[in-house]
């Protein structure tokens, strides 16, 4: 049995899915009791009272501007990045005839969100079929080009894809997408932690993700960036005290996004104290963290690619620190739950997800990489798969 420690991780358990939920350090947790039992000693001067919640909350937002790019007041927390997307797709106005782009490859909680606008509205759902496996970036590109018409509003993408744990061109989509007109969501959920960031320079018009995947910051702990001049349009989920509330110096997108109603906001103000941690963790700090992940996921990937005799099907340029194989089709999961997956974890202890796309029965195994596995873990998921 080995000890994961500081992590929380059952040590009976292979565990190869950092990548769904995250998973939260025991120092951070100490520093989130910390500050929740900081909080219910005073309740009131924290969350009512001349409002000393705000400052705090500067002071976390300007840790994570320092991770990535931008200006502080351009960043609202979130609990998560499923919440930005509804934020701002249900704020934009869209009239019938007008066509919202999302890829085959995106998450489907999101895609979700741009179908129940379209609905509304007479909006048209279009859907970017990206190849996969892909041979290079510029197939993402194509396949979006082809799609684009003049009805074309706004553009749903994902910068690292969840089914299929591959690193999108943000910069470039952004660049095409502005060049037709098309506003640019990027539900960057994966990014932060796992690949190098500035959003300034990636220049997309709303750009969510989470904090509490690779940044290792507590459960409910994530942003939404918007620019600046399009700030005014979008409104948070929930409409609250800040609608008619100002605060002098404070942008009603800060206000309103920044007091929600009542809700627990440690998630946040421990974020400082997780960037600190994670990049302690390595001697060249976040960016060593990041590039660690990232060798031990190409390093996997070959591990798995041999054992099970398959290729990669996309190449290492577009590869944070989850990488997805191909196995043999099967049946449909049963339950949401597929059986091999099922068997992994009851039999050999083994949690990894293994993903039906594009369609049931279609089914990949996807890696993640993070500080608390090694090549051993893989090489146990290898013998378990053959």
């Amino acid at each position: 049995m080995k000890s994961r420690s500081p992590w929380l991780l059952d040590p009976a358990v292979t565990f190869l899915n950092h990548g769904s939920f995250g998973g939260c350090p025991a120092p951070v947790l100490d520093e989130q009791t910390r500050l929740r039992e900081e909080m219910e000693r005073r309740p009131i001067e924290w969350l009512a009272r001349e409002r000393d919640l705000d400052p705090k909350l500067d002071r976390a937002r300007e840790a994570l501007a320092a991770v990535v790019g931008g200006d502080a007041r351009d960043l609202v927390f979130v609990p998560n990045a499923t919440t930005a997307v509804n934020a701002v797709l249900r704020s934009a106005h869209f009239e019938a005839g007008d066509e919202l782009v999302f890829t085959d490859h995106g998450y489907n909680a999101c895609n979700n969100v741009v179908r129940y606008v379209c609905d509304r509205s007479g909006a048209v759902p279009v859907v970017a079929e990206v190849p996969f496996p892909l041979a290079s970036p510029a197939e993402v590109l194509q396949a979006i080009e082809r799609v684009l018409t003049p009805r074309t509003r706004l553009l749903l993408i994902d910068h690292v894809t969840s089914a299929t744990g591959i690193i999108f061109p943000i910069e470039d989509i952004v660049r095409l997408c502005h060049q037709h007109g098309v506003r640019v969501l990027v539900d960057g959920a994966h990014a932060p932690g796992m690949i190098p960031l500035d959003l300034e320079a990636l220049g997309a018009d709303y750009y969510t993700a989470n904090a509490h995947k690779w940044l290792c910051a507590p459960k409910g702990c994530a942003f939404l960036r918007v620019r600046s001049e399009l700030q005014d349009e979008v409104r948070p989920t929930v409409i609250s005290h800040g609608a008619n509330t100002p605060h002098p110096g404070r942008s009603r997108f800060e206000t309103e996004f920044g007091w929600p109603g009542t809700h627990d906001p440690t998630p946040y103000l421990t974020l400082p104290f997780a960037i600190d941690w994670l990049s302690a963790q390595d001697p060249r700090g976040l960016a060593g963290v990041m590039q660690r992940n990232h060798e031990l996921a190409l390093a996997a990937r070959e591990l798995l690619c041999e054992a099970l005799g398959v290729e990669a099907p996309a190449p290492a340029e577009m590869i944070g620190a989850l990488a997805t194989l191909p196995l043999p089709d099967g049946p449909p999961p049963e339950d949401g739950l597929d059986a091999q997956h099922r068997e992994l974890f009851e039999q050999h202890a083994i949690e990894v997800p293994i993903v039906h796309w594009p369609k049931p029965g279609k089914r990949w195994v996807r890696i993640s990489a993070q500080l608390h596995n090694d090549l051993d873990d893989y090489r146990t998921l290898a013998r378990a798969l053959r």
